[in-house]
């Protein structure tokens, strides 16, 4: 099967989270918890469709990034306004809040939901973050989270990028993290 067919590599990402090398995911993530699927954007649908088709509701949920700041935004329409007229230098701020302030937004709502999957013991499964570009909200953030990195079972993300020579490319526009 060729690499670029979704559906292998979704059951090779399945077969290993459900394997007895799990142990694997973090020495080859550098200690982390996760398993980054890079998808060429233009694929994320059939990837997508691949998930909800091959990964069953009982061991795995799918969290949609594209429902959740949807469902942020709607819920949060009023304050949103407001914070947008006060921190029009710091618009980022708007959807992850700086350290150690305890105001609600999306990356706190996004955390909630990976929390929910593993104390359902689900393996949490990220589609559509390229929702998250221009939020401030990177990958990375979710990744290196205590709730992630101390969690008994891993977090998938599809990552719609596409591949350089010397780096991956998020959406084909931002560098992704080392």
């Amino acid at each position: 099967m060729s690499l670029n067919n979704p559906a292998h590599i979704i059951q090779e990402a399945k077969r290993l989270v459900e394997s007895d090398r799990r142990s694997e995911i973090r020495l080859n993530a550098n200690g982390g918890n996760c398993i980054l699927i890079v998808c060429d954007p233009m694929k994320e649908v059939e990837y997508i469709t691949h998930f909800e088709e091959l990964l069953p509701d009982a061991a795995y949920s799918i969290i949609d990034l594209n429902k959740c700041l949807i469902d942020f935004v709607t819920s949060h329409k009023d304050e949103l306004v407001e914070l947008y007229g006060q921190l029009q230098s710091a618009t980022h701020e708007i959807f992850k809040a700086p350290a150690g302030e305890e105001s609600e937004d999306l990356f706190k709502a996004i955390m909630a939901q990976i929390q929910q999957a593993f104390q359902q013991d689900k393996v949490p499964v990220l589609i559509n973050s390229g929702s998250l570009y221009g939020t401030s909200i990177h990958n990375i953030h979710i990744m290196e989270n205590d709730v992630v990195m101390k969690a008994a079972l891993p977090l998938i993300i599809l990552y719609p990028a596409t591949i350089e020579p010397d780096r991956i490319m998020f959406l084909g526009k931002h560098p992704a993290s080392k």
